[in-house]
């Protein structure tokens, strides 16, 4: 059913649109006695969710009783972090999510459904996990609360993706994941449906129809002065929503080029990114616009860490971002990797398969010798920012006072570039 569905590219909601809005949504399901929400972490602010759970609280006051972060393998959120995305929502409500135990299996999608979206390339069932606090039947509903945007391992982030990596388990993150880059992330990204969500879809419909989920999904993209602007909020807990959303992220956040960028230029907020495997969507969201022998550079200020969970930083040092040929071959012979597909999948996703360059320009907390381990190129942050000035470029093409031309990003979370020749349709 869809509650309520508003957006388009020029939209702008106001935050008290947002606030009456929900408030004739809430209305209109009746009274609840137990709520749960289920917002990104701090890795997805600019998702409009930390706003929309403060309202969610507003609303429901003490019946709001748990909002557990959807962390996937993410690092527990700070009080500071907490503070600045959910304002005055107390404390005491938040739960950390913990993927590799306090996960439940609610069943398991087979091995012939698998074989078959992945066109042959895997033969493995998927258990369909998540964290036991939603199958507590106190709660008569469950809000799960995101940013619909291109993504590299599911095509369009948020809708069921919330629950089952969000606030999944280790097994069915690692092998979604799996799934995705066997596949081949530059045939899903940007596209709605894809083979990670036909088995989301799949053990949506099969094992959790009966949670009282109702999925709030956010639209947003910059105005011409660099403000992030919700420009599209659907409610809803079915597919349609999500259809809706992603329909007009697509609009919204999928930049085409006019031409193949030779030199790309993309930051990455200290605020938000303090490891490569968030960071790395510097690479994941620019490939499909990058020409062959591109130069990526991607200015890292915060960059400390490879993975944010210490298994798969051990993992991601030991074995690099080598390309797929030299990923599978590892994943075959080696049981730490057959444990972790996850970590396979991103060593997949951020290599570039030796067809563009990347160099990494972190600060003082990752060292040269570790950027090169991994497969990277390094660079001098402070070189870098003297030379090119980022502060002084807008998102998009830039032209330096030498006549060198630069596709300059500011945030790659935001959005999906490509030019026609990789993403025809």
């Amino acid at each position: 059913m869809l509650y309520f569905a508003r957006g388009s590219k020029n939209d702008v909601i106001t935050p008290a649109e947002v606030r009456a809005i929900l408030k004739d949504v809430f209305d209109g399901m009746g009274p609840k006695k137990r709520v749960l929400a289920l917002p990104p972490d701090f890795t997805r602010a600019n998702s409009y969710a930390g706003p929309i759970t403060e309202m969610a609280y507003d609303y429901f006051q003490d019946r709001l009783t748990d909002i557990m972060p959807a962390l996937g393998t993410h690092t527990p959120m700070t009080d500071t972090q907490i503070s600045a995305m959910f304002g005055h929502t107390p404390r005491s409500l938040f739960r950390v999510h913990d993927w590799r135990n306090d996960v439940v299996t609610v069943g398991e999608v087979p091995a012939e459904y698998i074989n078959k979206v992945s066109e042959g390339r895997l033969n493995y069932s998927w258990k369909a996990q998540v964290n036991r606090l939603l199958l507590d039947p106190s709660f008569d509903l469950i809000l799960s609360i995101g940013q619909v945007v291109p993504h590299e391992v599911i095509g369009m982030a948020n809708y069921n993706k919330n629950i089952f990596v969000g606030v999944g388990g280790a097994e069915g993150i690692n092998k979604s994941h799996f799934i995705g880059a066997s596949y081949g992330m530059e045939r899903i990204m940007g596209r709605a449906e894809s083979p990670v969500r036909d088995v989301l879809e799949y053990a949506s419909q099969h094992f959790i129809s009966h949670l009282p989920i109702v999925y709030i999904q956010t639209v947003l993209s910059k105005d011409d002065n660099g403000t992030m602007r919700l420009r599209g909020l659907f409610i809803g807990d079915d597919f349609e929503c999500f259809q809706r959303a992603s329909d007009l992220a697509l609009e919204t956040n999928f930049i085409m080029v006019d031409k193949p960028v030779r030199k790309c230029l993309v930051w990455l907020d200290p605020e938000e990114f303090k490891s490569t495997w968030l960071g790395n969507k510097a690479i994941y969201r620019t490939r499909m616009a990058l020409a062959d022998d591109a130069e990526l550079i991607i200015m890292a200020p915060a960059l400390r860490e490879f993975g944010e969970d210490m298994t798969i930083d051990r993992l991601i040092r030991k074995y690099g971002y080598r390309g797929t040929p030299a990923t599978l071959k590892a994943v075959n012979e080696n049981t730490d990797l057959q444990d972790n597909l996850g970590a396979a999948a991103h060593l997949i996703h951020g290599s570039s398969e030796g067809r563009f360059s990347i160099t990494y320009c972190p600060g003082p907390e990752m060292s040269k010798a570790e950027i090169e381990s991994v497969g990277f190129n390094y660079g001098d942050l402070n070189v870098i920012l003297e030379k090119y000035k980022p502060g002084n470029m807008h998102d998009g093409w830039n032209t330096t006072a030498s006549g060198e031309e630069i596709y300059y990003i500011s945030n790659p979370a935001l959005g999906l570039w490509a030019h026609p020749d990789r993403f025809s349709d």
